[in-house]
Protein backbone atom coordinates (compact mmCIF):
# COMPACT_ATOMS: atom_id res chain seq x y z
CA UNK A 1 0.00 0.00 0.00
CA UNK A 2 1.45 3.35 -1.10
CA UNK A 3 1.77 6.15 1.46
CA UNK A 4 0.10 9.42 0.37
CA UNK A 5 2.76 11.67 1.94
CA UNK A 6 5.47 9.91 -0.07
CA UNK A 7 3.36 10.04 -3.23
CA UNK A 8 2.68 13.75 -2.78
CA UNK A 9 6.40 14.43 -2.48
CA UNK A 10 7.12 12.39 -5.63
CA UNK A 11 4.30 14.17 -7.48
CA UNK A 12 5.73 17.61 -6.63
CA UNK A 13 9.17 16.47 -7.80
CA UNK A 14 7.55 15.21 -11.03
CA UNK A 15 5.94 18.62 -11.59
CA UNK A 16 9.27 20.39 -11.15
CA UNK A 17 11.49 18.01 -13.11
CA UNK A 18 9.42 16.24 -15.78
CA UNK A 19 6.76 18.92 -16.29
CA UNK A 20 9.16 21.85 -15.90
CA UNK A 21 6.85 23.84 -13.61
CA UNK A 22 8.28 26.82 -11.74
CA UNK A 23 9.22 26.60 -8.07
CA UNK A 24 6.35 28.96 -7.24
CA UNK A 25 3.83 26.73 -9.05
CA UNK A 26 5.11 23.67 -7.21
CA UNK A 27 4.78 25.54 -3.90
CA UNK A 28 1.15 26.37 -4.77
CA UNK A 29 0.35 22.73 -5.56
CA UNK A 30 2.00 21.71 -2.29
CA UNK A 31 -0.20 24.21 -0.42
CA UNK A 32 -3.44 23.01 -2.09
CA UNK A 33 -2.70 19.30 -1.61
CA UNK A 34 -1.61 19.82 2.00
CA UNK A 35 -5.02 21.33 2.68
CA UNK A 36 -6.76 18.33 1.14
CA UNK A 37 -4.78 15.76 3.12
CA UNK A 38 -5.19 17.68 6.38
CA UNK A 39 -8.95 17.55 5.77
CA UNK A 40 -9.08 13.95 4.50
CA UNK A 41 -6.86 12.35 7.18
CA UNK A 42 -6.13 9.34 4.97
CA UNK A 43 -3.03 7.20 4.59
CA UNK A 44 -3.47 5.57 1.20
CA UNK A 45 -4.59 6.76 -2.28
CA UNK A 46 -7.29 4.06 -2.37
CA UNK A 47 -9.10 6.05 0.32
CA UNK A 48 -9.76 8.99 -2.03
CA UNK A 49 -13.40 8.53 -3.05
CA UNK A 50 -16.09 10.61 -4.74
CA UNK A 51 -17.84 11.01 -1.40
CA UNK A 52 -14.65 12.24 0.30
CA UNK A 53 -14.04 14.77 -2.49
CA UNK A 54 -17.66 15.98 -2.28
CA UNK A 55 -17.27 16.59 1.48
CA UNK A 56 -13.94 18.35 0.86
CA UNK A 57 -15.56 20.69 -1.66
CA UNK A 58 -18.31 21.54 0.82
CA UNK A 59 -15.58 22.29 3.35
CA UNK A 60 -13.81 24.62 0.89
CA UNK A 61 -17.05 26.39 0.03
CA UNK A 62 -17.91 26.94 3.68
CA UNK A 63 -14.40 28.26 4.36
CA UNK A 64 -15.44 31.42 2.49
CA UNK A 65 -12.98 30.87 -0.35
CA UNK A 66 -14.01 32.40 -3.66
CA UNK A 67 -14.92 30.06 -6.53
CA UNK A 68 -11.67 30.47 -8.51
CA UNK A 69 -9.61 29.65 -5.39
CA UNK A 70 -11.77 26.59 -4.72
CA UNK A 71 -11.13 25.48 -8.29
CA UNK A 72 -7.36 25.86 -7.82
CA UNK A 73 -7.57 23.38 -4.94
CA UNK A 74 -9.59 20.97 -7.06
CA UNK A 75 -7.26 21.32 -10.06
CA UNK A 76 -4.29 20.38 -7.86
CA UNK A 77 -6.14 17.30 -6.61
CA UNK A 78 -7.10 16.27 -10.15
CA UNK A 79 -3.49 16.64 -11.31
CA UNK A 80 -2.35 14.46 -8.41
CA UNK A 81 -4.92 11.79 -9.30
CA UNK A 82 -3.85 11.84 -12.96
CA UNK A 83 -0.27 11.34 -11.79
CA UNK A 84 -1.37 8.32 -9.73
CA UNK A 85 -3.17 6.88 -12.76
CA UNK A 86 -0.05 7.38 -14.88
CA UNK A 87 1.84 5.26 -12.34
CA UNK A 88 -0.96 2.64 -12.25
CA UNK A 89 -1.67 3.39 -8.59
CA UNK A 90 -5.27 2.69 -7.66
CA UNK A 91 -7.28 5.75 -6.65
CA UNK A 92 -10.23 7.87 -7.79
CA UNK A 93 -10.50 8.60 -11.51
CA UNK A 94 -9.65 12.31 -11.98
CA UNK A 95 -12.30 12.61 -14.71
CA UNK A 96 -15.01 12.05 -12.09
CA UNK A 97 -14.19 15.43 -10.53
CA UNK A 98 -15.70 18.43 -12.32
CA UNK A 99 -14.64 22.01 -11.75
CA UNK A 100 -17.22 24.50 -10.53
CA UNK A 101 -18.73 26.66 -13.26
CA UNK A 102 -17.53 30.25 -12.97
CA UNK A 103 -19.35 33.34 -14.22
CA UNK A 104 -17.64 34.89 -17.22
CA UNK A 105 -15.34 37.52 -15.80
CA UNK A 106 -15.49 41.08 -17.00
CA UNK A 107 -12.30 42.43 -18.52
CA UNK A 108 -10.70 45.64 -17.33
CA UNK A 109 -10.51 47.45 -20.65
CA UNK A 110 -9.06 50.82 -21.55
CA UNK A 111 -10.66 52.99 -24.20
CA UNK A 112 -8.41 53.81 -27.14
CA UNK A 113 -8.29 57.43 -25.92
CA UNK A 114 -7.19 56.41 -22.40
CA UNK A 115 -4.61 54.04 -23.84
CA UNK A 116 -3.07 56.71 -26.07
CA UNK A 117 -2.89 59.18 -23.17
CA UNK A 118 -1.21 56.57 -21.00
CA UNK A 119 1.39 55.66 -23.64
CA UNK A 120 2.13 59.36 -24.21
CA UNK A 121 2.51 60.14 -20.48
CA UNK A 122 6.28 59.65 -20.10
CA UNK A 123 7.77 62.81 -21.59
CA UNK A 124 11.24 64.26 -21.84
CA UNK A 125 14.64 62.65 -22.45
CA UNK A 126 15.66 61.72 -18.93
CA UNK A 127 16.85 58.10 -18.54
CA UNK A 128 13.83 57.38 -16.34
CA UNK A 129 11.30 58.81 -18.82
CA UNK A 130 12.89 56.92 -21.73
CA UNK A 131 12.85 53.70 -19.73
CA UNK A 132 9.22 54.12 -18.68
CA UNK A 133 8.16 54.95 -22.25
CA UNK A 134 9.92 51.80 -23.51
CA UNK A 135 8.22 49.62 -20.87
CA UNK A 136 4.71 50.92 -21.65
CA UNK A 137 5.18 50.53 -25.41
CA UNK A 138 6.62 47.03 -24.88
CA UNK A 139 3.60 45.91 -22.88
CA UNK A 140 1.13 47.12 -25.50
CA UNK A 141 3.17 45.83 -28.45
CA UNK A 142 3.89 42.33 -27.14
CA UNK A 143 1.23 41.42 -24.57
CA UNK A 144 3.98 40.22 -22.23
CA UNK A 145 3.22 39.19 -18.68
CA UNK A 146 5.01 41.33 -16.10
CA UNK A 147 7.21 38.39 -15.02
CA UNK A 148 8.22 37.86 -18.66
CA UNK A 149 9.15 41.51 -19.14
CA UNK A 150 11.13 41.65 -15.90
CA UNK A 151 13.07 38.56 -16.97
CA UNK A 152 14.25 40.02 -20.28
CA UNK A 153 17.99 40.35 -20.85
CA UNK A 154 19.59 43.00 -23.03
CA UNK A 155 20.70 40.38 -25.54
CA UNK A 156 17.17 38.94 -25.83
CA UNK A 157 15.93 41.84 -27.98
CA UNK A 158 16.57 42.03 -31.71
CA UNK A 159 15.51 45.54 -32.73
CA UNK A 160 16.48 44.99 -36.35
CA UNK A 161 14.16 42.00 -36.73
CA UNK A 162 11.50 43.52 -34.51
CA UNK A 163 10.82 40.20 -32.79
CA UNK A 164 12.23 38.05 -30.02
CA UNK A 165 11.55 34.84 -28.12
CA UNK A 166 10.26 34.75 -24.58
CA UNK A 167 9.89 31.88 -22.14
CA UNK A 168 6.40 31.93 -20.64
CA UNK A 169 4.38 29.78 -18.25
CA UNK A 170 5.40 26.14 -18.11
CA UNK A 171 8.70 27.01 -19.78
CA UNK A 172 7.01 27.31 -23.17
CA UNK A 173 8.78 29.57 -25.67
CA UNK A 174 6.86 31.86 -28.02
CA UNK A 175 7.75 34.66 -30.41
CA UNK A 176 6.52 38.20 -29.74
CA UNK A 177 6.71 41.21 -32.03
CA UNK A 178 7.64 44.87 -31.68
CA UNK A 179 5.62 47.66 -33.23
CA UNK A 180 7.47 50.58 -34.85
CA UNK A 181 6.63 52.71 -31.80
CA UNK A 182 7.98 50.06 -29.43
CA UNK A 183 11.18 49.70 -31.49
CA UNK A 184 11.67 53.46 -31.48
CA UNK A 185 11.10 53.69 -27.71
CA UNK A 186 13.53 50.82 -27.05
CA UNK A 187 16.15 52.31 -29.35
CA UNK A 188 15.89 55.69 -27.56
CA UNK A 189 16.14 53.98 -24.18
CA UNK A 190 19.20 51.95 -25.23
CA UNK A 191 21.01 54.86 -26.88
CA UNK A 192 20.12 57.80 -24.65
CA UNK A 193 18.77 56.34 -21.45
CA UNK A 194 21.48 53.77 -21.00
CA UNK A 195 20.98 50.27 -19.67
CA UNK A 196 22.00 50.21 -16.03
CA UNK A 197 22.38 46.43 -15.71
CA UNK A 198 24.59 44.64 -18.24
CA UNK A 199 22.27 41.64 -18.22
CA UNK A 200 18.73 42.80 -17.49
CA UNK A 201 16.95 45.08 -19.94
CA UNK A 202 14.92 46.82 -17.25
CA UNK A 203 16.36 46.91 -13.73
CA UNK A 204 12.96 47.06 -12.05
CA UNK A 205 10.94 44.73 -9.87
CA UNK A 206 7.36 43.77 -10.78
CA UNK A 207 6.12 45.91 -7.89
CA UNK A 208 8.04 48.99 -9.04
CA UNK A 209 6.67 48.57 -12.58
CA UNK A 210 3.13 48.33 -11.21
CA UNK A 211 3.65 51.56 -9.24
CA UNK A 212 5.12 53.27 -12.30
CA UNK A 213 2.10 52.38 -14.47
CA UNK A 214 -0.30 53.55 -11.74
CA UNK A 215 1.52 56.89 -11.54
CA UNK A 216 1.24 57.51 -15.30
CA UNK A 217 -2.40 56.39 -15.36
CA UNK A 218 -3.24 58.99 -12.70
CA UNK A 219 -1.25 61.63 -14.60
CA UNK A 220 -3.21 60.74 -17.76
CA UNK A 221 -6.51 61.28 -15.93
CA UNK A 222 -7.54 57.63 -16.06
CA UNK A 223 -9.87 56.82 -13.17
CA UNK A 224 -9.92 53.01 -13.45
CA UNK A 225 -7.14 50.81 -12.09
CA UNK A 226 -4.43 50.22 -14.70
CA UNK A 227 -2.01 47.30 -14.30
CA UNK A 228 0.41 45.43 -16.59
CA UNK A 229 -2.35 42.84 -17.09
CA UNK A 230 -4.76 45.56 -18.24
CA UNK A 231 -2.20 46.43 -20.93
CA UNK A 232 -2.07 42.74 -21.86
CA UNK A 233 -5.88 42.89 -22.29
CA UNK A 234 -5.46 46.00 -24.44
CA UNK A 235 -2.97 44.15 -26.66
CA UNK A 236 -5.36 41.22 -27.18
CA UNK A 237 -8.50 43.27 -27.79
CA UNK A 238 -6.66 45.57 -30.21
CA UNK A 239 -5.69 42.53 -32.30
CA UNK A 240 -9.24 41.14 -32.30
CA UNK A 241 -10.80 44.51 -33.12
CA UNK A 242 -8.55 44.74 -36.16
CA UNK A 243 -9.45 41.30 -37.49
CA UNK A 244 -7.00 38.86 -35.90
CA UNK A 245 -8.30 35.32 -35.36
CA UNK A 246 -8.56 33.82 -31.88
CA UNK A 247 -5.94 31.09 -32.50
CA UNK A 248 -3.33 33.69 -33.49
CA UNK A 249 -4.09 35.77 -30.42
CA UNK A 250 -3.83 32.62 -28.30
CA UNK A 251 -0.34 31.96 -29.69
CA UNK A 252 0.81 35.54 -29.15
CA UNK A 253 -0.47 35.59 -25.55
CA UNK A 254 1.08 32.21 -24.78
CA UNK A 255 -2.16 30.65 -23.56
CA UNK A 256 -2.01 26.86 -23.28
CA UNK A 257 -5.77 26.52 -23.91
CA UNK A 258 -8.01 28.40 -26.34
CA UNK A 259 -10.65 28.58 -23.59
CA UNK A 260 -8.44 31.09 -21.72
CA UNK A 261 -8.28 33.31 -24.79
CA UNK A 262 -12.05 33.10 -25.29
CA UNK A 263 -12.65 35.60 -22.48
CA UNK A 264 -11.87 38.23 -25.12
CA UNK A 265 -14.72 37.11 -27.38
CA UNK A 266 -17.15 38.69 -24.91
CA UNK A 267 -15.68 42.04 -25.82
CA UNK A 268 -15.80 41.40 -29.56
CA UNK A 269 -19.39 40.15 -29.18
CA UNK A 270 -20.28 43.54 -27.68
CA UNK A 271 -18.62 45.20 -30.64
CA UNK A 272 -20.75 43.10 -33.02
CA UNK A 273 -23.85 44.21 -31.13
CA UNK A 274 -22.95 47.83 -31.83
CA UNK A 275 -22.47 47.02 -35.53
CA UNK A 276 -25.87 45.26 -35.59
CA UNK A 277 -27.54 48.21 -33.88
CA UNK A 278 -25.97 50.70 -36.30
CA UNK A 279 -26.59 48.90 -39.57
CA UNK A 280 -29.40 46.34 -39.25
CA UNK A 281 -32.94 47.14 -40.43
CA UNK A 282 -32.28 50.80 -41.16
CA UNK A 283 -34.73 50.85 -44.07
CA UNK A 284 -37.60 49.71 -41.80
CA UNK A 285 -37.41 52.82 -39.62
Amino acid sequence: MENVAKLKKEFLEYLEIEKGRSVKTVENYDHYLKRFFEFAKIGSPESITEDLVRKYRLYLNRADLDKPTQNYHVIALRMFLKYLSKRNIESLDAEKIELAKLPQRELDLLSSEDLERLLASPTGNSPKALRDKAILEMFFSTGLRISELCGLAVDDINLKRGEFSVRGKGGKIRVVFLSDRAKSALANYSEKGGVVDDERLFSMTPRSIQRMIKKYAVAAGITKKVTPHVLRHAFATDLLQNGADLRSVQAMLGHANISTTQIYTHFTDRQLKEVHRAFHGRRRK
